[in-house]
């Protein structure tokens, strides 16, 4: 019994012996890399090495772009809505749709008793003051002859400048109203021109009509030859537009043709609902083909920079940083934080962390990740 357990335990202890041994002889395989801070070094024949691209960064021509939508608006300053000064009958029109305008064109007249009166306050004003300015003569020349007296110079003095002053306001009054006071007539139609060159666009006068002062306006002139297009621009990419930056604007109605602009105004307000700035381009637009009201595509073109570009997939991310790995030495690989850009080819602009001249890894970069 003795000798048995004996021969037991020398067994087990030989197994042991065996299996420590076995131990000792198996190898743990060897790392491919080592890292020490951001720099992975991969040593000699790994693998990896074969799955890596690399270019040389260098700086490329770049014009940052923004796209956004937008309407054509007509241009408050070439706009005119055409009402009289004064209630009336229209006895005569001129204007008609499509019709071409230059400031003073006539575009209908208008029978105004209120009108008539303004000339019989005008013509008073004129006999009066013609009157005062012929006595003011009179007595400067009877002063002159040592006839005259000096208070009868004064009165005439007094007289002739207070009607002197109503007869400016009276043509004042005409002025305003386009009317020439050289050519007027007592009981003449008022007739109402055009303050604008443009085109008409809207016509409700209709001969006969009688249009009251606080009527809205019965036609519209606009000059097209300038539109504003309004679009519509998200706050985080202000930075990208300024003002007088150049933009394009295309219409689907015109698909192989681009309008040239430039921004005139960035509003100072931003749109609590749609987290947007509005932004004014103005166009020109000789031919009319922009028209008040059409959906348009605007295309904010920055001033040309020199930058560096990436393919996209070369530019990995980790929590909220973006990095790529740059070759820093042979097998030496430094993971180097950037900030980018997206632009309109699908590759990456490199907006800092990248020197031109220096190695990026372009594919493979995800094998060095795995190494972290």
């Amino acid at each position: 019994m003795y000798f048995t357990k004996l021969m037991l335990s020398a067994a087990l202890g030989g197994c042991l012996l065996l299996i420590a041994c076995r131990k000792e002889n198996v190898q743990e395989p060897e790392s491919e890399y080592a890292v020490m801070g951001d720099t992975i070094y991969l040593k000699d024949g790994s693998v990896t090495l074969s799955k890596l691209k690399i270019i040389t960064a260098s700086l490329e021509s770049y014009r940052p772009e923004l796209i956004t939508t937008g309407t054509v608006r007509a241009i408050p300053t070439l706009y005119a809505e055409i009402a009289p000064p004064f209630a009336g009958r229209v006895s005569k029109v001129y204007l008609h749709l499509g019709m071409k305008t230059q400031p003073g064109t006539p575009l209908f007249e208008l029978i105004s008793p209120s009108f008539i009166d303004a000339q019989k306050a005008f013509f008073q004003a004129k006999s009066e003051f013609e009157v005062a300015q012929l006595a003011l003569k009179r007595q400067q020349d009877l002063k002159a002859n040592g006839v005259g007296s000096q208070r009868d110079l004064e009165e005439a003095l007094a007289n002739y400048q207070v009607q002197e002053k109503e007869y400016q306001n009276a043509v004042a009054n005409l002025k305003v109203f386009g009317v020439d006071i050289d050519k007027l007539v007592l009981g003449q139609p008022l007739v109402i021109t055009s303050p604008i060159a443009g085109e008409v666009v809207e016509n409700e006068v209709v001969l006969g009509h009688y249009i009251r002062e606080d009527d809205p306006p019965h036609a519209k002139v606009i000059d097209l030859s300038k539109v504003w297009v309004a679009g519509m621009v998200k706050e985080k990419d202000l930075r990208f537009i300024g003002q007088l930056d150049s933009a394009e604007v295309f219409v689907t109605a015109y698909p192989n043709r681009s309008f040239k602009g430039k921004v005139f105004y960035i509003n100072e307000v931003v749109d609590e609902e749609t987290r947007s700035v509005q932004v004014l381009i103005e166009c020109q637009n000789p031919d009319y083909a922009l028209k008040p009201g059409m959906y348009v595509t605007a295309r904010f073109l920055d001033v040309p920079e020199q930058v560096i570009f990436v393919p996209a997939k070369a530019v990995l991310q980790m929590n909220d940083a973006q990095f790529v790995f740059v070759q820093v030495g042979d097998r030496q690989y430094q993971r180097r934080r950037v900030t980018t850009e997206g632009a309109p080819d699908g590759r990456i602009v490199i907006r800092s962390g990248i020197r031109p001249g220096e190695k990026i890894v372009v594919e493979g970069g995800i094998y060095l990740l795995e190494a972290r």
